[in-house]
């Protein structure tokens, strides 16, 4: 049985400016307990950052978590997925571009955010993709 997107995302978008740091970013992630985070400027959103992101573009790099700024190691442009296509297509989607987190769409607007973790749960309880 297939179930939609809808159902397995995330629609409480967290989010947090261009301009904060990575260490503001690492605290938001760690107490909303999500592993990713869509960045914003001017009331749009601009780019998303997550934990894989802060660890290799950010420590690994040797960046000082305080003072760089989230903008500049974020992911941008934001790869999404409509809230229409199947579980299959998001998951491809991720192995395709590498990365853990889709956001979704719906008509053209950020709606919510599907992660691996999102996919495997849907595996688990439903059994196929």
């Amino acid at each position: 049985m297939k179930r939609p997107l809808a159902i397995m995302m995330n629609r409480t978008i967290r989010t947090i400016p261009k301009d904060a740091t990575l260490l503001e970013a690492a605290t938001l992630m760690r107490e909303v307990r999500v592993g990713a985070v869509i960045v914003e400027d001017s009331g749009g959103f601009v780019g998303i950052i997550s934990e894989t992101d802060l660890v290799r573009k950010g420590i690994a790099e040797g960046r000082n978590p305080g003072m760089v700024k989230v903008q500049s190691i974020m992911s941008s442009p934001i790869i999404t997925i409509d809230i229409d296509r199947p579980a299959s297509d998001a998951s491809d989607l991720m192995s395709e571009k590498g990365i853990r987190h889709l956001a979704v769409t719906d008509g053209g607007k950020i709606v919510g955010v599907i992660s691996v973790r999102d996919l495997l749960r849907y595996y688990k309880n439903w059994g196929s993709f």
